[in-house]
């Protein structure tokens, strides 16, 4: 009995096809293309243009610069809001339900992450998809983590960045998490609209990381995981923390912070906060606050871009490089002081 021949394999697979196929996927859409999926709400297009956004490439930066460009028009229409806290008070778990929340009400939410701790820790920040796993699955939600293995200020700018290109696909709630505790709050601070604290009760939380510096920058502080054996020192913490924010100075925007408590995962107090927040957005607009602190932002911004550029331009100088190596030995061994070297190094740089 012999055996049958074998059934013969497609003719995709031969060379010239598969060579075909090959350079089809290699094929980057061009800057119109993505701007114009960006602004048909294509997620793809969006993501797409975000790795651009975040690439070191001098020729992505081209390229990310002329979308950011063609996006901005369509950008500016939506509430940015900055949320943090210390490492388990409950961040992902409040995004989720806050963004389900905004999601049933017909709101398009972005979620994007401040978070340069992992160029340290070396660790993945992808895994705050993970934790929100019914929010990544939500149409009308966006979750992009920070690009790792960056300075703060690297992060923070291609977020800035980030949230023109989120405006422009259609999301009108742009929900902006740091990470890290620290220097993050400021950056954080310069690019939102309405920036909350979430805390804790009854966990030593009072001790962790509560700096004036963040309490005056907030403009709600909220008592998480306000349930169970929880609930009464969530509602002791929220009296202590009224008390407190009494002594800071008012705000410009005419607006009185909040102090509120909530159960991410009852889902508790979570439309209150929102309520609040548009309660704000009211008060600032009226008090012709918004436009004041957008526009102040933008210059922030602008000079934030231009220090960061000429660091940048100034180390990656070929001739500085060179230099550079041999005044750090001369300074090791006490021949020229660090500022006489700065000086020398700035001058030739200029030369």
């Amino acid at each position: 009995m012999s055996e049958k021949d074998g059934i013969a394999p497609p003719a995709i697979t031969n060379d010239q096809s598969i060579s075909k196929i090959q350079k089809q996927r290699r094929k980057q859409p061009s800057t119109q293309e993505l701007v114009d999926g960006i602004l048909e709400h294509n997620k793809t297009a969006l993501s797409r243009a975000i790795t651009l956004v975040e690439s070191t490439n001098p020729k992505h930066l081209k390229k990310a610069n002329e979308i950011i460009e063609k996006c901005l028009p369509h950008a500016n229409a939506s509430i940015r809001i900055g949320i943090t806290g210390v490492p388990g008070v409950g961040k992902s778990t409040f995004i989720e339900a806050f963004g389900k929340h905004l999601t049933k009400l017909g709101k398009k939410v972005a979620v994007l992450a401040v978070d340069p701790s992992s160029s340290v820790t070396k660790g993945s920040i992808l895994g705050d998809k993970t934790r929100m796993e019914e929010l990544v699955k939500d149409a009308n939600a966006f979750i992009r983590p920070s690009p790792s293995g960056e300075s703060l200020g690297g992060v923070a700018r291609k977020t800035r960045e980030t949230i023109i290109l989120c405006e422009a696909a259609g999301f009108d709630t742009i929900i902006i998490e740091t990470v890290g505790v620290g220097q993050s709050e400021t950056a954080v601070h310069s690019m939102v609209d309405f920036f909350l604290l979430l805390k804790l009760a009854g966990a030593g939380d009072q001790l962790q990381g509560i700096k004036r510096g963040i309490i005056e920058m907030a403009d709600a502080i909220v008592i998480n995981k306000a349930d169970g054996d929880n609930v009464k020192r969530a509602k002791i913490a929220r009296t202590e923390f009224k008390r407190a924010l009494h002594l800071f100075p008012a705000k410009d925007s005419g607006w009185q912070p909040k102090v509120t408590t909530c159960s991410a995962i009852e889902g508790e107090g979570i439309d209150a906060i929102w309520d609040m927040i548009l309660d704000y957005m009211k008060t600032a607009k009226t008090q012709g606050f918004f436009e004041h602190k957008r526009k102040e932002q933008n210059k922030f911004w602008l000079l934030q871009t231009i220090d960061e550029r000429l660091k940048s331009m100034f180390y990656q100088d070929p001739t500085i490089k060179e230099q550079l190596a041999a005044m750090l030995q001369t300074i090791q061994n006490d021949q020229i002081s660090p500022f006489a070297a700065a000086q020398k190094l700035l001058a030739l740089y200029n030369n």
